[in-house]
Order: C-alpha cells, then structure tokens, then sequence
C-alpha cells in the first residue's frame, strides 16, 4: 500500500484552484465591464466590434505564437493552460511517498550495499518497491533522476559534492524546459498591447475612409476601433499575464519536488542514516505540503524490513 494514503490531501486543496480562478475572473469581468456600464457605457458598441476586433487580435497573437516557438513548446503550452485550471501535479501524499520511496531505496542501499539494488534501478518499471507509489513511478524524470543516482554510485562516483553539483545540473535543466511554456505565453501577454493597437489603427484607416459619413456613424466607427486597444490591453493584462504568471508558480512548486531528490541522495552519499536523509528532505518540502515528523516516523515503522 502506497504510504501516501497516511497523509492524506485536505480537500479544500483539491477545490483551491477552481475557487481562485472563478473568483479572478468574476471579479476582472464584474468590475471592468460592470465599472463601464454604470459610467454610461453601452455594451452594444463594444459587442459589436468584439467579433472583428478579436479575430484580428487573437489571429496576429495566435500567429505571432506560432512563429516565434516550436512545436513541443506549442502543445506544451496548450497543455500548460489546462495544468493552470488542475493546480500543481504533486499533493500532500505524494511528498508523503516520495519521502517513503527514497527511504526505503537508502535503507535497502545501507542494509546490503548498491547489487541489491541492481533490479530497482535496472528495471524501474518492474520493481515492487517502485510499484508502491504508482503516481511516482510514471513520472520519467523522477525515476529517471533517482535511477541514474544510484547508477553513478554503482559507478564508484560517490564525491558528494561533484554528485550535488551533477544531480542540480540535470534539476536545472528540466527546470529551464518546463518553463518555456509559460516564458511563450508570456511573450504573447507582452506583444497583446501592441496588435490591439494594429486593429485599432485598421479600424481608423476605414473610418477615415468614410468621413463622408454622418457625425453618429463616425462616432460609432471610431469608438469600434478603439476596442481594439482595450481588447490588446484587457487580454494582456487581465487574462493571458496571469495566466503565464500561475503556470510559473505551479511549475516552481513542482520542480521542489526533484529538489527533494537531490538531498536526500546527498545525504545518503554523505553517510548519513536513512533516517536523516529522510528528515533531510523533508526540510525541503513546501511548507503547505510538508507531512508531519509524526506521520513519516510512523510511516517508516509500518514499512517491512528489506529481505
């Protein structure tokens, strides 16, 4: 039994996300438009343009887009947008057995030495002990990292502070990966001013070319154009920025996950106790995630000796 299921994730965790994200955009849609129709705005001239406006903001940005990434970065992105309505990937219980996962590897690893461990690190996929925490066990980069530690180890490359300085390079770059994503998004934010201004001036060359036009219709034509800029802006700022803005968060609070790794397979190369290493980590955990000196002592009591 994965030991997750002791330290399990408070329900309103879960909610948290859908909460927030409702509640921005209640409060971004209720006061900007809310603010402007008790001013004495009229939605129907905004309603109007929008269709316009917005095929040809959101055609130069999703264009502009396209051209300036690569397509994993793309589908990335599309994929980083869902992740930001799901929340971060990795709960309570999943640092609560990732904790037990990498106890149990340096006990099994200080009980009878690295050739024990040949089968867990040679076929990850086919050991019990990874077989306890699924949730882990199908995430490439974590299995890869302890894996690949423990190979160097095999390897007699055991200097703590070159394997430190190893381990945190491959962290780094995983990193800089995940979050080209939300750099992409973010790049869009930033240039969504710019084509709103682009309609806008579309929107003023067709009214100019109709100045021949009664006083009311001009008005109407150019206030149309200039839902162009406020489209650009509202996009920008209100929508697409802190859209990249929680990815980035979300991708920061994962990647403490890996972070966790690394020290305790330091700690471990160090000489410490599994015990220590496991407390070690712990430290490491984001405080909101963090399980209880308790529960991970009573956790490790509940695991069976290695055989």
């Amino acid at each position: 039994m994965p030991t997750g299921s002791m330290c399990p994730d408070a329900p309103p965790r879960g909610m948290e996300t859908h909460v927030t994200l409702a509640l921005g955009l209640i409060l971004v849609f209720a006061l900007v438009f809310g603010g402007f129709m008790l001013s004495g705005g009229k939605m129907d001239i905004v309603l109007h343009a929008l269709p316009y406006e917005g095929m040809m903001i959101g055609g130069g940005a999703l264009g502009a887009f396209v051209i300036a990434n690569s397509f994993p970065v793309i589908r990335r992105s599309f994929a980083g947008v869902l992740k930001v309505l799901k929340g971060a990937k990795w709960k309570r219980s999943d640092y609560m057995d990732l904790l037990m996962l990498l106890f149990e590897l340096t006990r099994l690893y200080k009980a009878k030495g690295i050739v024990a461990l040949d089968a867990h690190v040679e076929a990850p996929g086919e050991s019990e002990i990874f077989a306890r925490y699924p949730k882990i066990q199908k995430d490439k980069f974590a299995v890869g990292l302890i894996v690949d530690s423990f190979r160097m180890l095999a390897m007699n490359f055991d200097d703590r502070h070159q394997t430190e300085d190893l381990i945190d390079r491959k962290i780094r770059q995983h990193h800089h990966e995940v979050l080209a994503p939300a750099k992409a998004i973010q790049v869009v934010a930033d240039g969504l001013p710019a084509i709103g201004i682009v309609a806008a001036v579309l929107g003023v060359i067709k009214t100019m070319a109709s100045v021949d036009k009664p006083p009311e219709v001009l008005g109407k034509m150019i206030a149309g154009a200039l839902v162009g800029t406020f489209l650009g802006v509202f996009l920008a700022y209100c929508m697409v920025a802190p859209v990249s803005g929680r990815l980035s968060q979300i991708e920061e609070e994962d990647g403490a996950f890996y972070g966790i790794i690394r020290d305790v397979f330091v700690a471990m190369v160090a000489g410490h106790p599994p015990e220590v290493c496991i407390e070690i980590g712990r430290a490491a955990v984001p405080g909101h995630m963090k399980p209880a000196f308790d529960d991970i002592e009573q956790a490790q009591t509940a695991l069976a000796a290695p055989a």
